[in-house]
């Protein structure tokens, strides 16, 4: 009993028990129903370093059409550690799941070393149990780069912390380093360095070490800045292609106003995973507002203040994605535990097991592919018996790039209704060479000639 219950205590424990829950279908490709657009994408840019050549001032993607393909995105850090798996072991689809949990497992340690230097043991515990059970859980295992930005973001903190006790310059580089890297591949996550404004109120940090603190974290900003607010409105403007699309202040507050009840679910649901969770969130404020805890209070109302600012410029984008909340629910698990950890044991491991019993079986099918999904793989095969490289393709994969991206070919994809023979001469006249046609998502209500090949999931067309 004393050895179970050293061992419950230990967060490396709970860590490497997480990272084996979920190796559960880490060889997956991204054929989930959820954000599997998102994943391909993040592929398809990894894919063309792999083919093409790295060149990380040009990430390229495959359905910009007769356009060059270089794309106004994120800095294409994670892209590149996709890429170079695959220079070591050859492409395989489900890298960035591995590595994104790597880094995940790490961030999240560090958080709870971040919260035991700054407060307690078990507040850390309960604190780190509750993020990796939240959307943490699936997310840390997608080929996405929202957790594995928030993962660099809070280990940068960490090492602002360790500076800023012992002065030791090469703490403060790793802070610059992974500040730097984090905003670089998903801007939202430097949301978290407003906690930094703590550091303002408490005299008895060295002032000097404040200054160069404040002064890294000015540079990195510079250049995220540059990157986002220069860069890459230079490559939208240059090639045409956009990812994101930022909106002012009042248009993301009118935007916003339509989906209210979205936006309240991303935090009562979405960020925990489990309503026992929130509840406990609810609760943990109520201890949280009554401690009148002043650096506290100002850590939290600064972060709040910023990722409110961080909605309002992504407009609806933010309440019809689950994961945007990702850069808050830290903060938000942070909470919770501020609950757990001032109630008796058994009750507050009670409440975590409920927390952990219903976060993860809210999450458990992400880590499984339907059956009716995995006939997309063999696309690819097609593609390299009829297509040539370097021909193109109309696809009817509609807005996602999932189709074209298991087809392997550049092109265009569009919706079933928006193929008609007008589209397909016009997009011929612009180089297309091949129609694909994915039986699952409707057929051609006219005739085309020249079918090449033909099976149960898949009809293809050369295009005279």
């Amino acid at each position: 009993l004393i050895m179970l219950k050293k061992l419950l205590t230990d967060f490396r424990f709970w860590i490497i028990l997480f990272f084996l829950i979920r190796l559960i279908g880490i060889t997956n490709a991204p054929l989930e129903i959820s954000h599997n657009w998102r994943q391909s994408l993040t592929n398809m840019i990894a894919r063309n370093f792999f083919v093409d050549g790295v060149d990380l001032l040009h990430p390229k993607i495959d359905m910009a059409g007769e356009k060059s393909g270089i794309i106004g995105a994120e800095f294409p850090l994670f892209n590149y550690l996709i890429y170079l798996f695959a220079e070591l072991f050859g492409y395989q689809h489900w890298y960035g799941r591995l590595i994104n949990l790597c880094f995940s497992s790490i961030g999240t340690y560090y958080f709870y070393r971040l919260i035991k230097a700054l407060f307690n043991k078990r507040l850390a515990l309960h604190a780190g149990i509750i993020l990796l059970s939240s959307i943490w859980f699936s997310f840390s295992r997608k080929i996405m780069p929202d957790t594995f930005s928030v993962s660099l973001i809070i280990t940068a903190l960490w090492f602002s912390y360790q500076y800023l006790k012992n002065g030791n310059f090469l703490h403060l580089l790793l802070f610059f380093l992974l500040s730097c890297l984090s905003g670089l591949s998903k801007i939202p996550a430097i949301s978290l360095l407003s906690l930094l404004v703590v550091t303002l109120f408490v005299p008895q940090i060295c002032t000097k070490r404040k200054i160069f603190l404040y002064i890294s974290a000015a540079i990195s900003f510079s250049i995220i800045g540059l990157w986002y607010f220069y860069w890459v409105p230079h490559l939208v403007n240059t090639y045409g292609y956009q990812l994101f699309f930022p909106k002012t202040f009042l248009e993301g507050f009118i935007e916003i106003k339509a989906y209210l009840p979205e936006l309240a679910e991303k935090f009562y649901y979405n960020s925990l995973k489990s309503y026992v969770a929130f509840i406990a969130f609810v609760i943990g404020l109520f201890f949280f507002v009554k401690e009148k805890k002043r650096l506290q209070t100002i850590g939290f109302i600064s972060m709040l203040i910023t990722f409110c600012l961080f909605i309002l410029k992504t407009g609806s984008v933010f309440p019809l994605h689950s994961y945007y909340i990702i850069p808050f629910t830290p903060i938000m698990a942070f909470i919770v535990a501020k609950f757990t950890s001032k109630i008796s044991s058994n009750i507050a491991w009670t409440v975590i097991s409920l927390i952990l019993i219903e976060a993860i079986a809210n999450q458990q099918h992400d880590f499984f592919i339907k059956a009716d999904k995995e006939y997309k793989i063999q696309s690819e095969r097609m593609s390299d018996q009829w297509i040539p490289k370097t021909d193109k393709v109309i696809v009817n994969g509609g807005a996602s790039p999932q189709s074209i991206y298991f087809i392997n070919r550049k092109g265009w994809t569009l919706k079933n209704n928006n193929i008609n023979p007008k589209t397909i001469d016009s997009l011929q006249q612009l180089g297309a060479n091949y129609l694909v046609i994915d039986k699952n998502y409707g057929q051609l209500n006219f005739k085309v000639d020249s079918l090449a090949f033909e099976n149960d999931n898949f009809q293809l067309y050369q295009l005279k």
